[in-house]
């Protein structure tokens, strides 16, 4: 009778993980989960700082003619934040200054576009938290596998390196999931943290605009094109 060969030791990523010790598979499945989560983020904040760069184009678009822009044309943020320069213009008083009644006009808008913005930033903390801490976890993961395979050798007393190399292999697994997971959160952190800092950039230069024009036009070029 022909003996049967043992089945030679599955040695690819699921076959690490279904051999690995119950915690760095527990540490294996956080970081998978995270890194789903990241990527939903991420395509999240694609489509939100999109929407935000055509809606400060929008804006940019419609102060590049010369007199007060009208509602028409304008995105949600754009007219949010045109119809509260109006409404501090329409409350300004007598005695009130110029200048005064530009700022006052100025932080009204500011409040509003930051108001919308900060409606893109949740989900970003979790980025940034999962940038610094992922590598950790999966090192954890890593060092509580080799623990556990050097506990393995020692009862075996076989040291080759068929014996050694699965268990270290397993538990580098935990430390390839942790950067898998951190690299993409850390780049995508960034990257939108910078895009909505310059958004906000653009919103400013036309807040300034628009509070210029508002102090500088006439009431009644003022009412018409925001009657437009």
């Amino acid at each position: 009778m022909t003996e049967l060969m043992p089945a030679a030791p599955d040695h690819s990523m699921f076959g690490l993980f279904l051999q690995a010790d119950i915690i760095v598979k527990a540490v294996m499945l956080m970081l998978l989960l995270a890194s789903i989560a990241c990527w939903a983020i991420v395509v999240d904040k694609i489509i939100a700082i999109r929407r935000l760069k055509r809606e400060a184009a929008a804006v940019e678009a419609a102060l590049a003619r010369p007199g007060f822009p009208s509602e028409a044309g304008l995105l949600p943020l754009g007219s949010h934040m045109v119809q509260r320069g109006l409404a501090a213009w329409r409350d300004s008083e007598a005695d009130e200054s110029r200048k005064d009644r530009r700022e006052r006009i100025e932080r009204s808008m500011r409040a509003g576009v930051a108001g919308y913005l900060r409606k893109v930033e949740p989900g970003l903390p979790f980025l940034a938290t999962l940038g610094s801490a992922a590598p950790f976890i999966g090192l954890f993961g890593t060092v509580w596998g080799i623990m556990n395979s050097f506990t393995a050798i020692a009862q075996s007393n076989d040291t080759s390196l068929a014996v050694v190399a699965p268990g270290i292999a397993e538990a580098l697994l935990a430390t390839a999931l942790g950067l898998v997971a951190a690299i993409p959160a850390v780049i995508a952190y960034n990257k939108f943290a910078t895009d909505l800092g310059r958004i906000g950039q653009r919103f400013n230069a036309c807040i300034g605009v628009i509070g210029e024009r508002l102090t500088a036009g006439s009431a009644a070029d003022i009412a018409r094109a925001a009657a437009e």
